[in-house]
């Protein structure tokens, strides 16, 4: 599968970009993962592991602690960051809110999280590719396409959404991140 996507990414320059910072590689490990512990996340600018509900962090700090915490199966902890950002109801906590329930077994509570999502923005690409990839795990394949569908109408052709979610339809799993 590495292969494949090194092959994309060669073969075009564009797929490397996708929604938001979630791109086709996966989040490189840093001190959050590797030196905190709980809901405390890597702060560069006091090269310590700070609260995640530190006032100096930004919900992009916080949305990139949770990336990486959720890749690195950290679940928990994943969830004790998201539970601190300003804008719980924001499109992409409720992206990641989903996707962590998702990934913890917990579907219904993915999909509520997944269409608070989309009704804050039906363009948030990434959510419709994590939804996606639940109804190919809920065996929903009809689903799962129709997502691929609204992905590529709302300008999402080469990004990591598609990637991902025409993957899961393929291979029948999704993606850690």
């Amino acid at each position: 599968m590495r292969v494949l996507i090194c092959l994309l990414l060669l073969g075009s320059p564009s797929l490397g970009l996708a929604a938001g910072d979630d791109g086709f590689t996966a989040p490189t490990p840093t001190e959050t993962t590797t030196t905190c512990s709980g809901a405390k996340i890597w702060d560069e600018r006091t090269r310590k592991c700070v609260d995640a509900r530190d006032s100096s962090l930004s919900d992009q700090d916080r949305f990139q602690a949770v990336r990486e915490l959720a890749y690195a199966g950290a679940y928990d902890r994943a969830k004790s960051v998201l539970a601190t950002f300003a804008s719980p109801a924001a499109s992409g906590a409720q992206t990641y809110a989903g996707f962590l329930a998702r990934k913890t077994g917990d579907m219904d509570a993915a999909f509520v999280h997944y269409r608070r999502a989309l009704e804050t923005n039906p363009d948030n690409l990434l959510v419709r590719s994590y939804m996606g990839q639940a109804f190919v795990e809920i065996g929903d394949t009809e689903a799962a396409r129709a997502q691929l569908r609204e992905i590529r109408a709302r300008g999402g052709r080469q990004t990591w959404p598609e990637f991902a979610l025409a993957s899961a339809i393929r291979s029948g799993q999704g993606y850690a991140y």
